[in-house]
Formats: C-alpha cells, structure tokens, sequence
C-alpha cells in the first residue's frame, strides 16, 4: 500500500509537469484554433537558457533561494519573449490562411528551434547541476524527497495564478472574449493581436515553469529534449479536452500517474507509450476529452 501512495505522489508531480505544458497548448488553442507544435520546444529551449544564465551569474549564487528565483524569473521572461517572437513572425501574417498552413508552419517552427539549439548548443546531452537539495520529508508515513515537494507546492501556486490570472482580471476576460468569438471582441474594442500575443507568452512561461520544476531532478538536456514532454503534454491536453484549461490540468495528472504506475510495473517499457494508448482510447471513447463539450459547426 505505501508504495501505491508513493507512486501516486510521484505520478502527481511528473503530472503537474505535464499539466502546466499542456495548458500552453490549450490556451493557444482556445483563442486560436491552432495547434502550436513548436511549443515543446520552447521548453527545450527555457531548459538551455536557464542552464546558461545558471553558469554566467555562478552556481553558487543559483543555489540560493534568491538566485533561484532570480534565475527562475529570467527564464520565465525571456521565453515569454520567445513566444511572442514567434507569434509575431510566424502565425500572425497567418492568421486568415488555411489551418493546415498555419500547422505546417508549427512543425517548420518547431524544426528551426531544434535546428538553432543544434548550432548553438551542440548535440552533446548536458545536465542541469543541482541547485539545492532539501531533506528527505515524512508525510503520512510516507518518505518523499524534499524536491518533489517543492515541485508540487510550485506547480500548485502557478496554477492557482493562471487561474486568478484567465478568470478575474481584464486581460484573462478578454483572452476569453476572443475564444469565444475574435470578431466580436474586435468590434466590443478588444486588442485581439494584443490579446493573442499575451496568450503565446504566457503559453511559453508557462512550459518554462514546467522544465525548471523538473530540473531540480537534474533533467537531461539535448535539442530534441522537448519532443517526448511536448507530444505527452499535447496528448493531455486533448485528453482532459482542448481548449479548455481544467481540462489539460486533469490530463497531464492522468497522463502523469499513468505513466509513473506503468514505469514501475512489469510493463515498464510501455512507459512511453501510455500517452498514445490513453489517447487512442479517449478519442474513441469520448473525441471531446475529459471535460470538454461537444460543438456543432456550420459549414
């Protein structure tokens, strides 16, 4: 029994991971029908600019709560700033092109940035140092590492913000005007290339927040680094219902205690692809997802 519960734990932690990329995918989708397959990657990319500023400010200095928030703000705006520099240049001259353009355009972004971290980079894998440890915890009997539990509380705080964030101030009230219909919100006043914009940004912080939560594990880096969490967390998001943020919260939580169970099993090697047997089963189940509704479109 107890180690049910550990695996639970653990699957709820690599589950918030998966959660907070996955509604980057949702909210992008909500606001512009498109699915943004470069979004693995710019988790990729927050995995490599978090280890650089890391090795320029000094590893000391990182392990110090200060500096790990400094570090982890840093990252967090700069891949904010990449979002937005990728909506700017690639999506918005697309904006009334047809949607497999617009998806074309996804993988082609998607190539670029795994092709630039290539160059700069390199191929070699490296590995984010450990910036601090903490004491191993006993709760309810149960012995977790100190770091899943900061990974969890962080994953928690940021998706208590996302949620203030969308439901109760302008700009969330507004992102959810143009979900529900771009047009109108244009004519009601509504920035809609303003609004959009800020959807990618927060987006690509969010998928930031995800790889340095999950660094503190001392996460793998490499190019191709965001391929696997970017296809598990799209995977969620249609699982819990795209389009719909609640929804790819729940799903990266199946996603991840789904995997964490099968991991630690005799079926080990299923481990990868979980993701897709859960998602072949949703979209014959329920093609809508967890939490999403069924629309009619007029054509």
């Amino acid at each position: 029994m107890q180690g049910f519960f550990q695996n639970l734990v653990l699957g709820i932690q690599l589950g918030a991971v998966y959660a907070m990329i996955a509604v980057g995918y949702t909210m992008v989708y909500g606001v512009l029908r498109l699915i943004n397959f470069a979004h693995g990657d710019v988790y990729m990319v927050g995995a490599y600019v978090g280890l650089t500023l890391s090795s320029r400010v000094g590893l000391a200095f990182t392990r110090t709560p200060g500096g790990f928030a400094l570090l982890f703000v840093a990252t967090l705006v700069i891949c904010a700033l990449l979002g937005l520099l990728i909506e700017r240049l690639a999506y918005r001259p697309l904006r009334t092109a047809p949607r497999i353009t617009a998806l074309i355009t996804a993988i082609g972004v998607s190539l670029l940035l795994e092709a630039l971290a290539l160059a700069i980079w390199g191929p070699a894998p490296r590995f984010f140092p450990t910036l601090f440890d903490l004491p191993t915890q006993n709760v309810a009997g149960l012995e977790l590492n100190g770091k899943y539990l900061v990974i969890l509380l962080v994953s928690l705080i940021l998706m208590i913000i996302l949620w203030a964030v969308v439901t109760q101030t302008r700009v969330g009230k507004a992102m959810r005007a143009v979900a529900y219909d771009r047009d109108a919100a244009a004519l009601m006043g509504i920035n809609v290339n303003r609004i959009i914009g800020f959807t990618f940004a927060l987006g690509s912080m969010l998928a930031a927040a995800g790889l340095l939560v999950s660094a503190l594990l001392n996460y793998k880096i490499d190019p191709y680094a965001g391929v696997f969490p970017g296809l598990k967390a799209f995977v969620a998001a249609v699982l819990g219902g795209i389009g719909n943020i609640p929804g790819a919260v729940v799903g990266g939580l199946v996603m991840g205690v789904a995997e964490t169970f099968v991991a630690s099993s005799a079926y080990s090697n299923w481990r990868d692809a979980i993701a897709f047997v859960l998602l072949i089963g949703i979209l014959i189940c329920r093609p809508a997802g967890l939490l999403g509704r069924a629309t009619v479109e007029k054509v």
